[in-house]
């Protein structure tokens, strides 16, 4: 476009840009993002240049003596120092991007109205899918997105998702998402294709080409995880509580308390599921307070349809007292609130949880850090939002982030399994 008084430049859109959406990112992120709303991005005071170092202690002193009754000068045993250890966590970069055509630029020029206008839908789609999509991250990072139960069809393809391994919110508006299927090991690339229909009834996506994927390939996004396997995402929940070797740059394996509690509610995935009840919540809760966890609040991440089956427990664990609140039970609308052996329990359902897990975690002992949390600002390009394109008619606009999930207490956090609905 020319530079006439009156004309859209990138310049004049960086500014109306920056002046409606810059600073009003974090009120746009949809409500139905439950983890990423509950979880903090750390200040930028405290980012780390490359990786953020956490200190952890991970035993305690055992340098003790008993001397008896005598009052003798008896001898000290040795100290026996506690166990600590560096964790590190480096952010992993996504980048969305989209386009602004010409057309819609030039005609929400000259006026902050009209730009909003021809801007809004898609900021707030950017805004929603990337919401969306590190939401899935923060829940199932390094782990896929789906395990594939049957492919049938001669092109197109059905893939049958497992109901253990299905959540309908990661797959809802999932018409035209790249995906890659990989072997259940990550070690072989089955097939790189696109997702073409979604059935949330029956839990199958329809894929363009299946080149030898077969049952129990992993289904994961697109550049996510390479074979090898190679993680281009960061860590998320069901990755860092069922780790048992090393994360974060301590192993599992080694030291007790950086292993998170895995609980089974049933006995397996074939047959043996079992629903979701608050005695087998108190149990995991149990096994989370022999590690530490006491007196803090905890939330329980799970599938609606184990919120449905909870629901009709609730009556006699409601809270009555001052802090009750309509939302909190009226109609099932936001959450259940009850009171455990380690204080307040708030259970939380999700969308993106699949049906066959649920988690337990205390929230306030886990952040996102990394270099930048969502934006459109590219780093090193400071109030640049849009570029003109080259060889196509239009703008384009990026969102980013550079961030990770990390706790330094995965031995507090329980993920409940062999869960059915």
């Amino acid at each position: 476009m020319t530079s006439a008084v009156g004309a859209n430049t990138p310049v004049s859109l960086d500014g109306q840009f920056k002046e409606v959406y810059a600073d009003n990112i974090n009120n746009l992120i949809p409500e139905g993002a439950k983890l990423l709303h509950m979880v903090n991005f750390i200040k930028a005071e405290k980012q780390p240049g490359n990786l953020y170092h956490q200190p952890v202690i991970l035993g305690h002193e055992h340098g003790f003596t008993y001397g008896g009754v005598l009052g003798n000068a008896f001898q000290l045993e040795n100290a026996v120092a506690s166990s600590n250890a560096d964790a590190r966590v480096q952010g992993a970069e996504i980048v969305l991007r989209s386009f602004l055509s010409i057309a819609a630029a030039s005609r929400s020029q000259n006026s902050k109205a009209c730009f909003i206008s021809e801007t809004k839908l898609l900021v707030e789609n950017m805004l929603k899918s990337f919401a969306k999509r590190l939401e899935i991250g923060l829940m199932y990072g390094q782990m896929g997105i789906g395990t594939v139960e049957s492919i049938t069809g001669a092109g197109p393809y059905v893939v049958k998702i497992y109901d253990w391994d299905w959540a309908a919110g990661i797959f809802s508006g999932g018409e035209n998402m790249p995906i890659t299927i990989l072997d259940p090991t990550f070690a072989a690339n089955r097939v790189d294709t696109f997702v073409t229909a979604v059935n949330l009834d029956t839990k199958e996506i329809t894929i363009n080409a299946k080149g030898t994927a077969q049952a129990d390939d992993v289904i994961v996004f697109k550049s996510a995880i390479a074979a090898g396997p190679v993680y281009n995402e960061f860590a998320g929940l069901h990755k860092i509580i069922s780790n048992s070797g090393s994360l974060f740059n301590i192993n599992a394996s080694v030291y007790n308390l950086w292993k998170g509690n895995v609980i089974n509610v049933g006995t397996d995935f074939t047959g043996g599921e079992a629903k979701l009840s608050f005695d087998s919540i108190e149990s995991a809760i149990a096994r989370a307070m022999n590690k530490g966890l006491n007196d803090e609040e905890v939330a329980v991440i799970c599938n609606p349809g184990s919120w449905k089956n909870l629901l009709t427990e609730q009556a006699a664990k409601r809270m009555y007292d001052s802090s009750y609140s309509g939302k909190e039970i009226e109609q099932g609308a936001k959450s259940i609130k009850f009171h455990g052996p380690n204080g307040l329990i708030e259970i939380v359902p999700s969308i993106y949880c699949k049906e066959g897990f649920a988690y337990i975690i205390p929230a306030k002992e886990f952040m996102r850090v990394g270099s930048t949390d969502v934006t459109f600002e590219q780093p090193g390009f400071e109030g640049k939002f849009l570029r003109l394109l080259e060889n196509h008619n239009g703008y384009e606009m990026r969102a980013y982030t550079d961030q990770a999930l990390f706790t330094s207490k995965p031995g507090l956090c329980c993920l409940l399994r062999y869960i059915k609905n």
